[in-house]
């Protein structure tokens, strides 16, 4: 496993490596995007829904009557439909339904709450197809988790019903950087540190948005709005400095009555599953997460009978 994880680190600081304080931002899109190939058979279609560029991803043979809509994470900076396209279709491929991939709009550019105003978008139009939120399930990863439990605090808070269920990896929840696992993970970590995280939080926020604010940090939510959500699957690597972020809202859900389960896997890094041709635990993880999602949308996941 160890000789597996290392190869991914050092891709991926291939990457970091060649950024300076002049690399532009379209230049470390571009990079980021170069990190990751889109294989496999699932199907790729452009969408615009609700007016944002979207794209539905299907494994061969799913369901198209239900939905996960996946918000892609890269620190509200990077990322995109394509860097995370296999691992979107994996995921559809385990739940046994489409993938709606979000290509939200990213900072700098666009600063909070832009990515959260997609994001409900994004959900109106689905149920504008006729898709009821029983139908609908909701997944993402890092910035991505965090955008996923942000819009659904802002949808209880509007008082509409909510998806099904919610499958998150490495989720963002705290902009400030709050976490014990900023201090116990620092050194087995090898990408994320707290002046990074920091930095990006910054640069999402602007100079004037609360680092606290619970639609940019889930975290910070009421009891209320936290026993509101959903169930939950949380999985996150042991060895990231935002472990905390999962297991620390986990916890702060079930203590206000809600459903979520946190998974710390052992030697993993942050998003380990978007490797999931390098890593088995990735390809392990995403079927455990597909299959949760298939159970709370009330069906039995791709391959396996219904009761």
């Amino acid at each position: 496993m160890s000789e597996h994880v290392d190869a991914v680190i050092a891709r991926v600081r291939s990457v970091y490596g060649r950024w300076r304080r002049d690399t532009t931002v379209a230049q470390m899109r571009a990079d980021w995007d170069a990190l990751f190939n889109a294989t496999g058979d699932a199907s790729f279609e452009p969408v615009q829904a609700g007016g944002v560029p979207s794209a539905w991803i299907a494994a061969p043979g799913v369901r198209s009557d239900q939905a996960i809509v996946y918000f892609h994470g890269g620190g509200f900076q990077v990322g995109s439909l394509h860097s995370h396209r296999e691992l979107m279709a994996r995921l559809s491929a385990a739940a046994g339904v489409r993938v709606l991939g979000v290509a939200y709009r990213l900072a700098p550019e666009h600063r909070h709450p832009a990515p959260l105003q997609d994001a409900l978008a994004v959900l109106q139009w689905l149920r504008g197809q006729g898709f009821a939120a029983k139908d609908i399930a909701l997944a993402g990863d890092s910035a991505g988790g965090g955008l996923a439990l942000g819009t659904m605090l802002a949808l209880y808070g509007r008082g509409d019903a909510l998806p099904a269920a919610a499958f998150l990896m490495s989720a963002w929840t705290d902009l400030a950087a709050t976490g014990e696992s900023y201090e116990t993970r620092a050194a087995a970590d090898p990408i994320h540190q707290r002046p990074m995280i920091q930095a990006m939080a910054r640069n999402f926020l602007g100079p004037d948005a609360d680092p606290r604010d619970p639609l940019a940090s889930p975290l910070y939510a009421s009891d209320a709005q936290l026993a509101a959500l959903p169930p939950l699957l949380l999985q996150v690597g042991d060895r990231e400095t935002v472990l905390s972020d999962s297991e620390a809202f986990a916890r702060r859900v079930r203590a206000a009555g809600g459903q979520a389960e946190s998974q710390a896997w052992p030697g993993m890094i942050h998003v380990f599953q978007q490797f999931p041709g390098e890593l088995p635990e990735a390809r392990e993880a995403l079927l455990a997460g597909g299959r949760f999602l298939a159970s709370h949308l009330g069906r039995a996941p791709s391959g396996e009978p219904s009761t």
